[in-house]
């Protein structure tokens, strides 16, 4: 598990300090109509090589049954990059998939404790279904199983599946959700008295409903006979609602948060910016995600830079992050009160980047196998690129990225612990191990919990996972401290980096504290 502050590391283990550490105490006051709550979110990054989920994908590995964050920000590369499905159409069967599994893990019956880094098989999807007490998950589970069938995920069905999951009221994550309380002579640049608040999104309701009535066909009888199958609607059931849910050809990201966090949510918007074939093509690229929760803006990036580990490859992917950063704009809203709501990716509070950034190792096979075998990741990272990059000031400079304790993600060989490059028949074919999925940060009052990867041999790339806890601005007339929230205790464990691992797995931490 790797913390980054500065303040942890300069705790002695078993100190009263520690031994009675509080979150609250990381908290800063705000001026007095503000204070501010502890938010947990959970954010995944994985390369799933374009490969289709099966009913046998055991998810539990990439979503912890016992990590119960407020936010989950889940980027994925879902579909082959192949010419059809970059210049052609998009082919959006992946995503439904994934879609209704993310589902049914996070919107699990809330009795399962399981231990994240067990190795026995994965349970049967009729196994977790005989678990599961509603309906709901039932559908989506006969759904999931059928991976065989290309008819049950239209194109357009992606979006029908989604209305399933997302709030019923959908259109308010869109619009402003600041104070009203100021004085008549601002509001014209007040947000509920500006007429923008809802002019540059189309409501996703009516999105939804269009697809729809495209789905639809008649029968010999000349009655509408609909194409589209989705899951039954039972939104009161969800823990989680989708807020989020966004594709750029292989680039694929959702954002699920807890039911009554979403009332809260507001100036929701999304970005693509493709850096593929032509410098424009969506192969490559990111898709952003703009937000506010209470009264602090977040921004979520997705990537996938530039690939190679040729000699200065490196600098195509710095090209990358500062194009992606040039570029980037959100449809612009309206004013709260004296501020702008961000439209750029730095504008606002709270930042985190991640995905398949795809910097590599300087070094040549060999001796990066040297390190392999010695488990030395240190020594190893210090020849990471995108490490070199950031020292340098080239890229992400002034952001964070907690401690590496594990090993490179990239590439495996399919169903195998053993790196692809062990069995690469010619050096054209070999790929050096690195550690191409990274999840990096930006802003004040980030508390990074843990930082680790999974074990899913599923992909040739490991997922990459990390837990943080986020200090949010919060209205004090709307403020509802949540007293097991504020006063949640960390243990030593959550505050002092740790010493160098020398397993290969996972550095997450098993203790890590919890919001509900």
């Amino acid at each position: 598990m790797a913390v980054h502050s500065s303040a942890a590391s300069d705790l002695l283990p078993g100190s009263p300090e520690v031994k009675g550490m509080r979150l609250s105490h990381f908290l800063a006051q705000t001026p007095n109509n503000t204070t501010t709550e502890p938010v947990r979110i959970f954010v995944a990054t994985w390369n799933v090589g374009g490969k289709a989920p099966t009913a046998e994908l055991n998810l539990d590995d990439f979503l912890p049954p016992d990590d119960h964050s407020d936010i989950y920000v889940l980027g994925w590369e879902i579909v082959p990059l192949n010419a059809g499905n970059v210049l052609v159409i998009e082919d959006n069967e992946p995503a439904a998939r994934w879609l209704v599994l993310i589902n049914q893990a996070l919107n699990r019956p809330a009795e399962t404790n399981a231990n994240v880094f067990q190795n026995e098989p994965s349970p049967s999807v009729d196994s977790s279904v005989s678990r599961a007490s509603s309906s709901l998950d039932t559908s989506f589970s006969d759904l999931a199983k059928t991976s065989s069938s290309s008819t049950i995920f239209q194109k357009s069905n992606l979006k029908s599946i989604r209305k399933s999951f997302m709030p019923v009221h959908r259109k308010r994550l869109k619009a402003c959700n600041c104070p009203v309380e100021m004085a008549k002579s601002s509001y014209r640049d007040a947000c509920f008295g500006c007429p923008k608040a809802y002019a540059y999104e189309i409501d996703s309701s009516e999105e939804d409903e269009r697809e729809e009535k495209k789905g639809q066909s008649r029968d010999s009888n000349g009655s509408v006979r609909s194409e589209v199958i989705s899951p039954p609607t039972a939104r009161d059931e969800l823990k989680y609602n989708l807020i989020a849910c966004k594709q750029m050809v292989g680039i694929f990201v959702m954002v699920w948060v807890k039911k009554e966090l979403v009332q809260h949510i507001g100036h929701l918007r999304t970005s693509c910016i493709g850096r593929g074939i032509l410098g424009c093509l969506g192969n490559k690229g990111c898709i952003s995600v703009s937000m506010t929760l209470h009264q602090t803006s977040f921004c979520f990036i997705c990537s996938h830079l530039a690939s190679g580990q040729k000699e200065g490859d490196e600098f195509r992917r710095n090209s990358d992050v500062l194009e992606i950063l040039r570029l980037t704009l959100f449809s612009r809203i309206c004013r709260r009160g004296v501020r702008k709501i961000p439209e750029k990716i730095l504008e606002h509070d709270k930042v985190i980047w991640f995905g398949d950034l795809n910097y590599r190792i300087a070094l040549s096979y060999a001796d990066t196998k040297i390190f392999l075998m010695e488990n030395n990741w240190d020594a190893l990272f210090e020849r990471d690129q995108l490490k070199i990059e950031r020292d340098a000031g080239r890229v992400f400079k002034g952001w964070n990225e907690g401690k590496i304790f594990f090993a490179p993600t990239y590439k495996y060989s399919y169903n195998s612990d053993a790196y692809a490059s062990e069995t690469a028949t010619s050096n054209k074919k070999r790929r050096t191990p690195a550690w191409c999925d990274r999840i990096l940060w930006r802003g004040d009052g980030i508390l990074q919990l843990s930082y680790y990867r999974g074990e899913s041999r599923f992909s040739d790339h490991r997922p990459v996972c990390g837990t943080f806890i986020v200090e949010v601005e919060v209205l004090n007339r709307k403020a509802k401290m949540r007293p097991s929230n504020a006063n949640m205790k960390i243990g030593a464990e959550e505050l002092l980096p740790q010493g160098k691992n020398k397993g290969k797995g996972s550095s997450r931490s098993m203790n890590s504290p919890k919001i509900s």
